[in-house]
């Protein structure tokens, strides 16, 4: 019995190496993800919240909506509601384009930044805690094979 057969207390094996390899993948990704949803609910925000944060202190400068939303690391079809809630926490402004109105732009307010910094270390430690069972090397090969499956996946 391997691993994730015995974690899922599945009696009989994987019928294919891709369902396992599959369902390791998404156990994985649900468990990590537990972990930072932990943390930046600690700082009184969401994983879609701070990766809008990261994005607008990323570029320097306010983005469109849009923009923001292409650059996320996970799918949100609600991005405006979440703005909504950065910019009622005082995170962030939203800003009406002023040659095009229907083009809003969302900036980030020092107090977005401050929240920023203060996750900073907790999350690099984060960071380092999730892959410290692997090395550089396998890390680097880790990325090269979940880069690989990405590519190969259809676009809707």
């Amino acid at each position: 019995m391997n691993k994730l057969q015995a974690e899922l207390k599945k009696r009989q094996p994987f019928a294919r190496v891709e369902e396992e390899a599959v369902l390791n993948l998404a156990r994985t990704s649900d468990q990590v993800q537990h972990r930072f949803e932990q943390l930046f609910r600690a700082h009184g925000l969401t994983g879609p919240q701070y990766n809008i944060l990261r994005i607008l202190r990323g570029e320097g400068k306010p983005l469109p909506i849009l923009e923001i939303a292409s650059r996320m690391i996970t799918v949100v079809p609600a991005i405006t509601g979440i703005v909504d809630r950065l910019e009622r926490a005082e995170l962030v402004v939203r800003r009406r384009c002023e040659k095009d109105r229907r083009v809003v732009f969302v900036e980030l307010t020092p107090a977005g930044a401050t929240r920023l910094g203060e996750i900073d270390a907790p999350l690099e430690a984060l960071h380092r805690s999730v892959m410290s069972g692997l090395s550089e090397s396998e890390q680097r090969q880790l990325i090269g094979l979940l880069e690989r499956v990405r590519e190969t996946l259809p676009t809707n």
